[in-house]
């Protein structure tokens, strides 16, 4: 577990931003009127535990008048029973008021982060599964932000509350308790240390019973959040399962899952029961010692019976602020737990996005072509794909690059679009437009027309041309249904997926089109018929391509074919085209 003072540091590091931004003032505002509020449910207490002795003493005195009396004037006194219920009531409202911007201030923050300079790809490329940091980032932003706002708030405010109970209280207890002798020597105001000492010895207890909470809470997160990562992996994945029948393999690998949530579960359960019986039991034997304590003085008739009731509350009250760390244990365990997954998250963001300029330096073309000199290319683990290789691409001369599946090609498209972060060496690119498409193109969700146009906004191109578009990219048939909202990965086939994606290379008309595999889907055919009407649609666009196939490399000008052996650094050969393979 870190220390305090870092784990404080790091809770600071995440609210700080919030406080200081844009929104500061009526931030400030907001927790400020929430203290306030709160310290006057505080003062509340202190009036009425003066009010309380009085009220025991008319009882014990039977004084009928005086114990109407004060009935009356509670009831009527501004600052009585019905200011404490306004203050909760104002206090829940501005709470979940504050809960709510705070939040959506740190989401909006953590997506710009996450998504700037394309932390993202490059978290998500990592090879150490257990990796800290980087696992489930949409429970992180989703689910942990929410938390870290809605606990933060909480116990800081609870923690300020119990600091100024104590503060008030504590002098009255040593007031109203008097003095103690104990083997000739006289302890004064000896219920403010019985109080204290019953609180260290029930705060030791609790962190040691609770202190492996804190690691059973940090994995639930991840085991919960993995659980559920592999039933959206099911979800999107439902036609490929069902053809291949893997019911039982996904049911095993999901019982799995599950399994270690409950496994995780009961430990929680094991370690908060014997947690939840030391703090009910310190919290019960808390009601009466107050009174064991106090009754020799009672008896002795030198407290009254208001006396002892206005002990036993103060004395509660000064234990009850001073075991704030027993009452809120379970809590501060979640709490550190969410704030370790954030700071952790946060740090691999920033560690990526330093990263970003280092390695392969993207560079604008002076002369309008591609070119990739001494580029050494590599794998996460450290594997070389590449090293010390140069080639180039020119305008208006369509190329294609060959070679065994796994050898290396989509890593150097990867490098060209500059999103590969592993590597070496110089690429320089026009400063014109360029597209390039994966051989699983993403299908947003949303209306068919949002999904064609990506990324661009849907009303950025005409009907007319997203219409020729799509008949020009075989999809005639969907014209009809631009507006529909359908779950598309789901509706469109592998091949459709891919023809839609030419459908916005069309749409965009870039002036470089790189095609990664972009047609493996179609049959040879088809695959031609797109790439004839790719060159007749945009004869002002440069192609690129990836293609296992010699028919699709028969239709460009350049060939290359990236030679590597398994295990071993490759290299990039130039190869005449088989035009003959077109035909």
């Amino acid at each position: 577990m870190k220390s305090i003072g870092s784990f404080l540091h790091d809770v600071w590091q995440l609210s700080r931003p919030y406080f200081r931004s844009e929104e500061k003032w009526s931030a400030w505002l907001l927790l400020i009127s929430i203290i306030v509020l709160n310290l006057s449910m505080v003062g509340m207490n202190v009036v009425f535990n003066f009010w309380n002795r009085l009220f025991f003493n008319a009882l014990q005195l039977r004084n009928e008048t005086a114990f109407w009396h004060l009935l009356l004037t509670w009831e009527r006194t501004p600052s009585g029973f019905i200011m404490p219920g306004f203050c909760l009531v104002a206090v829940v409202y501005m709470n979940q008021w504050l809960q709510i911007r705070w939040r959506r201030w740190m989401t909006t923050q953590f997506l710009d982060e996450w998504l700037a300079d394309r932390a993202y790809y490059r978290i998500s490329l990592t090879t150490d599964t257990a990796a800290i940091g980087t696992d489930n980032p949409d429970q992180r932003i989703a689910e942990d932000l929410r938390d870290f706002v809605a606990t933060t708030l909480s116990l800081g405010v609870d923690f300020l509350s119990n600091f100024v109970t104590l503060a008030s209280f504590v002098g009255i207890l040593w007031v109203i308790s008097g003095d103690l002798t104990l083997f000739g020597i006289t302890v004064p105001g000896y219920m403010v240390w019985v109080a204290l000492m019953y609180a260290i010895v029930g705060t030791w207890l609790t962190h040691i019973v609770g202190r492996p909470l804190i690691g059973l809470r940090f994995r639930q997160q991840r085991v919960e959040a993995d659980f559920r990562y592999a039933l959206v992996r099911l979800r999107e994945n439902m036609e490929g399962i069902a053809l291949y029948g893997g019911e039982a393999e996904e049911k095993g690998n999901l019982l799995d899952r599950f399994h270690h949530v409950i496994g995780n579960w009961w430990g929680i359960m094991t370690w908060t029961k014997w947690l939840n019986a030391l703090t009910s039991g310190y919290t019960q034997v808390a009601v009466i010692f107050p009174f064991v304590v106090a009754a020799p003085r009672f008896f002795a008739r030198k407290i009254e019976l208001g006396g002892l009731t206005q002990i036993a509350d103060a004395f509660g009250r000064v234990q009850t602020a001073l075991s704030w760390f027993v009452n809120a244990y379970a809590t501060l365990a979640q709490w550190n737990a969410i704030v370790i997954r954030l700071t952790t998250f946060h740090r691999a963001i920033l560690i990526a996005r330093a990263a970003a300029g280092e390695g392969l330096i993207v560079s604008p073309s002076p002369d309008g072509a591609v070119r990739v000199s001494n580029l050494t290319l590599q794998l996460p683990n450290g594997l070389k794909l590449l090293s010390g290789e140069s080639l180039s691409f020119d305008r208006g001369s369509s190329a294609v690059v060959t070679g065994r599946t796994g050898s290396g090609k989509s890593s150097l498209f990867r490098a060209i679009a500059g999103i590969w972060p592993f590597g070496e060496g110089r690429i320089q690119r026009p400063s014109e437009s360029c597209l390039f498409l994966p051989q699983r193109p993403y299908i947003p969700l949303g209306t068919l027309r949002h999904v064609i146009t990506y990324p661009d906004a849907p009303d950025a191109h005409s009907e007319a041309d997203i219409a020729q578009a799509l008949e020009d990219a075989g999809l005639a048939g969907l014209i009809a249904q631009l507006d529909d909202d359908k779950n598309w990965p789901q509706v469109l086939s592998g091949g459709e997926q891919q023809r839609v994606a030419l459908a916005r290379a069309l749409l965009k008309r870039p002036d470089w089109l790189f095609l990664d595999e972009a047609t493996a889907s179609l049959d040879p055919e088809a695959e031609a018929a797109l790439y004839r009407t790719l060159k007749a649609r945009l004869p002002n666009t440069t192609i690129v391509s990836i293609a296992h196939r010699t028919s699709v490399a028969a239709l460009h000008d350049k060939r290359f074919t990236f030679e590597r052996e398994d295990g071993r650094t490759g290299r990039l050969a130039p190869h005449a085209v088989d035009v003959a393979a077109a035909q």
